[in-house]
């Protein structure tokens, strides 16, 4: 793998001032998260820092990096190309840049929509992308302050956000984010 500071320089010269800056305030939380919670802060700001490396490519480029990966994209994810990102991110990391670390990739496959068994650096990109400090979004204090609370308050939260936000604004609803909502309450919450 390359140095923290390579991958920096790979991502800014991929993403414009306002991506590229949200990118290294992701790879900050995410760093601070995985200390408080015992992760491995060097994954998390690898996995922070490339999480959005291809949000600004072409949507034919990243398909074709998709494919080149050996990774599928399935019939709901291409429902809506916001999702594309995710998985194209992943690509170019294991396709370009080498990246073998499952951890790793996976963390920037799931950052937008979260799934079921999330892996703890999964859950810390995840919330990363909700709390980092260039977001300005209705309900970021109260993401902020259920994270501080706990990891597990601010994954409910963030999922319960995302999932009225698309439905009110009648977009798909991707069933990983179903899943992991359903997954982060039967984990998290539920008392037997």
């Amino acid at each position: 793998m390359l140095s923290f500071d390579e991958y920096v320089e790979i991502v800014r010269g991929r993403l414009s001032q306002y991506r590229f800056y949200h990118s290294m305030c992701v790879s900050d939380s995410a760093r601070e998260l995985a200390q408080r919670y015992g992760a491995d802060a060097d994954k998390a700001m690898i996995a922070g820092i490339l999480h959005d490396a291809t949000k600004e490519t072409p949507d034919e480029e990243q398909l074709a990096l998709i494919e080149k990966a050996g990774m599928k994209i399935t019939e709901e994810e291409k429902l809506n190309r916001k999702f594309y990102h995710q998985i194209s991110g992943a690509a170019f990391a294991k396709a370009e840049l080498g990246i073998e670390d499952e951890e790793i990739l996976s963390a920037i496959r799931y950052h937008t929509t979260g799934k079921a068994d999330m892996s703890l650096l999964e859950e810390i990109v995840y919330l990363a992308d909700f709390i980092s400090a260039d977001r300005d979004y209705e309900d970021i204090d109260e993401i902020r302050k259920q994270t501080e609370i706990g990891k597990e308050r601010g994954l409910l939260y963030a999922t319960q956000y995302t999932i009225s936000s698309v439905v009110r604004r009648g977009r798909f609803l991707h069933p990983d984010t179903v899943e992991a909502y359903n997954w982060i309450l039967k984990t998290y919450f539920t008392k037997e």
